[in-house]
């Protein structure tokens, strides 16, 4: 028994949303993974070295996967929305730029994940 009832139509805009996110971490992982000379270019600028760039490609990509299974929604939902908060540090403390876009995507992240919670959590209480 659900918790709370969740319409047909709430169930299509999570979903809409969860590919949405997919997509756009899918291609944005995929960019940091295959080395486009931009994407090196940021890293540089943030000054960890490009050992980070790699492993945030690689939370993207592994965050965007977890999002397509229904399963696993809710962990990329959350495994996302931590990711961007580092975005968004990272634009507002050491690259500077617009962080605007980290901000969006974190929250439609983090709405995922919340609407994606397990219910077990809630009845505990």
């Amino acid at each position: 028994m659900a918790l709370f009832p969740v319409s047909p139509t709430q169930r299509r805009i999570v979903w809409g949303v969860r590919i949405l996110l997919a997509l756009a971490f899918g291609a944005a992982g995929l960019s940091k993974l295959a080395g486009v000379p931009q994407m090196v270019q940021v890293f540089d600028a943030i000054g960890f070295g490009q050992w980070f760039r790699y492993l945030t490609g690689a939370v993207e990509v592994v965050g965007a996967v977890l999002l397509l299974v229904p399963a696993t929604g809710f962990f990329g939902g959350l495994l996302l929305a931590a990711t961007m908060v580092g975005a968004v540090a990272t634009h507002v403390v050491l690259i500077g730029g617009n962080p605007a876009p980290a901000v969006v995507l974190g929250a439609l992240a983090a709405f995922v994940a919340w609407r994606l919670r397990p219910v077990s959590l809630l009845a505990a209480g």
